[in-house]
Parts: structure tokens; C-alpha cells; sequence
């Protein structure tokens, strides 16, 4: 098969490998559509990720499609089920998981490989967190459950009580995600670098934009539209440093700042001890997500309540890849679905 493989810092290759085949307890769709997203474009400039991945390696991790073979065991699939694999599973059994904090769980397994003509789904994948799909529902739409997932269990963690005000950092789809999640509950607004993106926001349910190449200071605005004490909830969803800094300088006294954009390995930021104390900040980060909000996040996409297809810029051929990733380096996409499958 044709599959797409991660060998370092900007060098993604379209290879010929063996097509995959399922031992017992998994399954092997056949990718129908796999979606980008912002974390494997910092994969691909970073060439690697400290939890999910090391070069050389199958790419990408957000897909759906149809299963096409089944391992021994395996009794609740079978060959035509439209599904979609969330990327991990947990162990069930660890000491986190005993706690049901499963994002925290040391034996995580890992899925990547979406962007390839067949995928194989490990066996804790198939037992937890591969779910059937609406016939109806495209497929392009069910492969943003993972992400969509991983925005749930961030809304879930922040605390947000009905008519905050909550601050979003970033326009890239995660951040885009996050507006959509709460509009219907907060006032959200949101901040990012690009006017199409922000309309897209508005489209989503932001009560307020703004860029911030035209509006620089980001916390002055924000106090001047709190009354001058800040935002109730801010969300990071860059993974910039810097801007991991900014989101707590918006915050007012009590908020909760959750951390949600995954920063380069090995970076730190600086944090005002007093205000910390004084104003009693609650500094969150949040990793990942887990099998309820895989299930919630599946949920909300075939409920067709929110726009999500607003997020996928287009549809392209796997032979296009490597120009795909160019264009997201560039902010000219941001979700793009790689339709996999040859004819």
C-alpha cells in the first residue's frame, strides 16, 4: 500500500509497504479520510513527539473508513462496518486508570498511520475506543473525533460556569474547536493571526475577534472588555510559550488558565509568584483525551448541530501530502482531508 512515513524535521515520505494485517483482537480499515491537524504539523517541523511517536514512522492520526479485514477474536466487527479508531487506548488497569484519569496512563497504546491506504487498529483500540458510524455521516466529519475528543476533556477540565467570559488564544483548528464547544454555555472570545479564520469563529459562535497583528496588546484589550479584571477562563490552544505567558496575563484573580496547546519539548515559561498567590490562578494543563469524551466527541459530529465541515479547507489526494503540510506551514489551510484510497 501507499502510506506516508515521518523519517525527521520536515522529511515525510510516500513509500510502498507491506499492507497491514490484523493479528488476533484487531481490525484493518480501509482509510476513507484522514484529516490534518495542528499536532502533526508540529510534528512534522519538530520531527518527532516525546508520547506519540519516533522517526521513521507511519504519519498521521485522525481517520475513519470501513474495516476490511478482522483478527482472531474479534466478534463485535466485521468486514463493511463504517467506523472511526480514536489514537490510543488506555490500559484500564494502571494506577491512573483505577482513578479514571486515562489521559495520564503510563501504557497508552499508540495508533499512528492514518495517512496511508489501510490503517491496522491495535486490539485495545478495537476493545475501547473504535466506534461504529452513523451511515450518513461523511467521513471527513467522523475523522475530527479525535481532536474534537481532546477539546472535550479540555472544556471539561476548565471549569466553565454558564455566561463566562473565556478567552481562546489561537485560530488553528483546536482553538476554532474550543469556540465551537462553548458557545452555546460562555461568551467567548477569540484571538488569532488570520481575518478567514476568525470569520470562521464567528460563524462558530465567538461573541467577539480580534487579530492580534492589529491589536497587540492582547491583555489590556481583554481588561478593557472585563471590566478591567480579566477573563473567567482562558484557554491556550498554540503551544507557543510566549503565549502560554499571555493566556495568564489575561486571567483575572480566580480564574482558571488551562494549557492546552502542547509546547517544544524541553521549553519553559516565566510565572509571577505573586500573582499566582495573590490572585489565586488556577494554572491547568491538559493532555489528550479519553474513551468518554471519544464517545461524546463522535456524539456532537453526527448530531450535525455544529459546522464542523467549516474546519476542512479542502479535499485532496494522499499523493498531495507533502504540499498539504507546506500550505499549513504557511496558514493558507487548516484542515485538509487527505482522501487516501486509490482509484
Amino acid at each position: 500500500m501507499l502510506a506516508a512515513l515521518l523519517y525527521g524535521q520536515e522529511d515525510l515520505r510516500l513509500e510502498q509497504v507491506a499492507d497491514p494485517t490484523p493479528a488476533a483482537g484487531e481490525v484493518v480499515i480501509q482509510v476513507g479520510a484522514a484529516t490534518t491537524c495542528g499536532t502533526d504539523l508540529k510534528v512534522w517541523r519538530r520531527g518527532g513527539h516525546a508520547k506519540m511517536l519516533k522517526p521513521p514512522t507511519l504519519f498521521g492520526h485522525e481517520a475513519a473508513g470501513v474495516i476490511v479485514a478482522v483478527g482472531a477474536g474479534v466478534n463485535d466487527w466485521q468486514v463493511g462496518d463504517r467506523v472511526v479508531a480514536n489514537n490510543s487506548a488506555p490500559c484500564i488497569k494502571c494506577f491512573f486508570c483505577q482513578r479514571q484519569e486515562y489521559s495520564l496512563c503510563p501504557n497508552l497504546t499508540w495508533n499512528n498511520g492514518t495517512f496511508a491506504e489501510y490503517l491496522k487498529i491495535p486490539a485495545p483500540i478495537v476493545k475501547h475506543n473504535l466506534l461504529h458510524l452513523p451511515d450518513e455521516l461523511p467521513l471527513e466529519l467522523a475523522a475530527m473525533t479525535e481532536p474534537l475528543a481532546c477539546v472535550l476533556h479540555g472544556v471539561a477540565r476548565s471549569h466553565i460556569k454558564p455566561k463566562d467570559k473565556v478567552v481562546v488564544l489561537g485560530d488553528g483548528a483546536i482553538g476554532l474547536m474550543f469556540v465551537a464547544a462553548l458557545a452555546d454555555t460562555a461568551e467567548v472570545i477569540l484571538w488569532g493571526g488570520n481575518d478567514h479564520r476568525l470569520e470562521i469563529g464567528q460563524k462558530l459562535g465567538a461573541t467577539q475577534t480580534f487579530n492580534y497583528h492589529q491589536m497587540t496588546d492582547i491583555p489590556g484589550v481583554v481588561k478593557e472588555l472585563t471590566q478591567g479584571w480579566g477573563a473567567d477562563v482562558v484557554i491556550e490552544a498554540t503551544g507557543v510559550p510566549s503565549v502560554w505567558e499571555t493566556a495568564i496575563a489575561c486571567a483575572r484573580p480566580g480564574a482558571t488558565v488551562n494549557l492546552f496547546g502542547g509546547c517544544p519539548r524541553d521549553t519553559t515559561i516565566t510565572v509571577n509568584t505573586e500573582q499566582l498567590h495573590y490572585s489565586e490562578l488556577t494554572l491547568k494543563g491538559v493532555f489528550h483525551n479519553t474513551p468518554k469524551y471519544v464517545r461524546s466527541a463522535l456524539a456532537m459530529i453526527a448530531s450535525r448541530k455544529i459546522p464542523l465541515e467549516l474546519l476542512i479547507s479542502e479535499r485532496r489526494p494522499l499523493k498531495d501530502l507533502e504540499q498539504v503540510f507546506q500550505e499549513m506551514k504557511a496558514r493558507q489551510v487548516i484542515k485538509v482531508a487527505m482522501v487516501c484510497t486509490q482509484d
